[in-house]
């Protein structure tokens, strides 16, 4: 399971979301997440803090429906205007791929508030 040598795929929808170092830094934690043999899923959530400092940000990974959490940080000090929006990014293991892409949830959220926005005009 997440076999590190196949093609990392990231979706359009994360590259317009998350800065590149950020994307960079989630593969590096997958990498290290399956040195130390905490991938337990074909599935991994991971959710971003509200809370951030100059250089650095928080995240936390679930697997198992939310059963199996880990929290991470992060060095980064580039803009921080993705956070506090509850943006949560999938990374699914496929068979010849590893994928990332953002939640459902989140786009049935933007929906929603496309939707409300269009009804208060």
């Amino acid at each position: 399971m997440y076999e590190m040598t196949k093609k990392m795929r990231v979706g359009d929808d994360v590259k317009e979301i998350i800065p590149q170092p950020v994307i960079a830094g989630l593969w590096a934690r997958l990498r290290e997440m399956r040195k130390e043999k905490l991938l337990i899923d074909n599935t991994i959530a991971v959710m971003f803090s509200d809370d951030y400092e100059d250089n650095k940000i928080f995240f936390m990974t679930l697997q198992k429906s939310g059963s199996f959490a880990n929290e991470y940080e992060m060095a980064y000090d580039g803009p921080k205007n993705f956070l506090g929006h509850g943006t949560i990014v999938i990374i699914k293991d496929r068979p010849r791929t590893i994928q990332m892409s953002i939640s459902d949830a989140n786009k049935e959220s933007d929906e929603e508030q496309a939707s409300d926005d269009d009804s208060t005009k």
